[in-house]
């Protein structure tokens, strides 16, 4: 594809004034951002993003799993699929305001400075707010673009049940949300969503623009070590069947190995219980989660191996039982190359330096990506923070950004 340099600009103010708006939706009295999916205040964030895509003059429409698109119809929207740009809403607990949100707030501001402009796309474009990304509230995470994809039935989705107790499809229901169309209805002919990095790559390298050509695979599991309690002072170290110990046996392992690795991968134990979690007696049991990454499916079935190999072991040496359950399991994605040159084209017309970076976070794009070419752009976060309310990308970043994703999407959709 041949670049076609743009020298439109979006509106910086209006985008800035949406992302501290939505910001505000959510907070408590303490003013801490918790927007989880289908809350009431998960609501308020939708509907303020339902009557912004009103005011651009969109047709809003929304599926059965709760994601909402906002559609600018192009001149041939019958024979030609369209380009979607999308990303979230919902927050994690005591968020930051950029997370998901820029993304969406960005595709919009993208469309509305086409239609100013004159532009006359010849796909649709479509500006998409995709369900329960952050899976806080509803599990798995990345939910409302995993059921899109067909990877979930919507059915189960639905059913899911809250930490709250309650059923997703119920909550949907209530805020006003369920939606008529059925997930999938529209097959994109392209999906780019631009997000901040989370990460502190791009701000250690002065570098304003991430062009993301893959992200992550990803392995979740709960391991569960069964010993035996007993008297803290009157058992000997040789007699003991210590499951803290060979968690932590464990948890030194998995470091070491990613450490030594000379390689991508990332391992992190970021769960952890004990029984009878009391000061003098030895653990009965010990559970806790396993968080693997690497963008190459090799490597990352090979640490998989790797550690299950090691757990059979150390059961073998401790005299404990070590059981593993599947949490979750997502192959590494690549993106398309052709997306991740135009992004690259893009900012490199606008004089921003730019990287190809691998995303070490799960996003809908990765979803996304099983059904069409897919691609994401990438702004600094100072000091890597997020998921966070110390999150925070620059104002000049976030209008790079947006105006990167303009020219991208202007390129994307063609002209008539």
């Amino acid at each position: 594809m041949v670049f076609k340099s743009s020298n439109l600009c979006i509106d910086e103010a209006r985008l800035l004034d949406r992302i501290q708006s939505l910001g505000q939706m959510g907070r408590d009295p303490e003013q801490k951002l918790t927007r989880l999916a289908a809350s009431a205040a998960d609501k308020s964030g939708r509907d303020a993003l339902v009557a912004w895509m009103k005011e651009a003059g969109l047709e809003v429409v929304v599926d059965r799993i709760g994601n909402i698109f906002g559609i600018w119809k192009g001149a041939n929207d019958i024979q030609l699929a369209p380009v979607l740009i999308g990303s979230h809403i919902d927050t994690v607990i005591n968020a930051g305001v950029y997370d998901g949100c820029y993304g969406v707030l960005s595709g919009l501001e993208v469309i509305q400075t086409l239609q100013v402009s004159g532009f006359i796309p010849a796909r649709s474009i479509v500006v998409g707010a995709f369900t329960n990304e952050e899976g806080v509230r509803y599990a798995p995470d990345m939910m409302g673009s995993l059921v899109y994809a067909g990877g979930l039935p919507l059915e189960d989705a639905l059913a899911s049940l809250g930490t709250d107790g309650t059923i997703l499809g119920e909550e949907l229901v209530r805020i006003g949300y369920e939606g008529t169309e059925e997930p999938g209805f529209m097959l994109p002919h392209a999906y780019v969503e631009l997000h901040i990095e989370q990460g502190p790559v791009l701000e250690s390298v002065g570098v304003p623009i991430g062009a993301v050509e893959n992200l992550q695979g990803i392995s979740w599991q709960r391991v569960t070590i069964e010993g035996v309690a007993n008297h803290a002072g009157t058992t000997p170290m040789s007699m003991r069947r210590d499951a803290g110990h060979a968690a932590a046996c464990v948890i030194t392992f998995l470091r070491d190995r990613a450490t030594r690795s000379q390689t991508p991968t990332v391992a992190t134990v970021g769960c952890l219980s004990m029984e009878l979690n009391a000061i003098n007696v030895i653990p009965s049991r010990a559970t806790f989660t396993v968080d693997l990454r690497d963008p190459d499916e090799q490597r990352l079935q090979a640490e998989e191996a790797a550690l299950t190999e090691y757990l059979r072991e150390l059961a073998a040496t401790e005299g404990v039982t070590i059981t593993t359950e599947r949490m979750a399991r997502f192959e590494p994605v690549a993106f398309d190359a052709n997306i991740v040159e135009l992004i690259e084209s893009a900012a490199m017309q606008r004089k921003l330096p730019s990287k190809r970076m691998t995303s070490g976070a799960g996003h809908d794009a990765q979803m996304m990506a099983r059904i069409c070419p897919a691609a994401m752009i990438f702004v600094p976060s100072i000091g890597g923070i997020s998921h966070n309310p110390h999150e925070y990308t620059p104002r000049p970043d976030l209008v790079a950004g947006a105006n990167v994703l303009l020219d991208v999407i202007k390129n994307l959709a063609g002209d008539v």
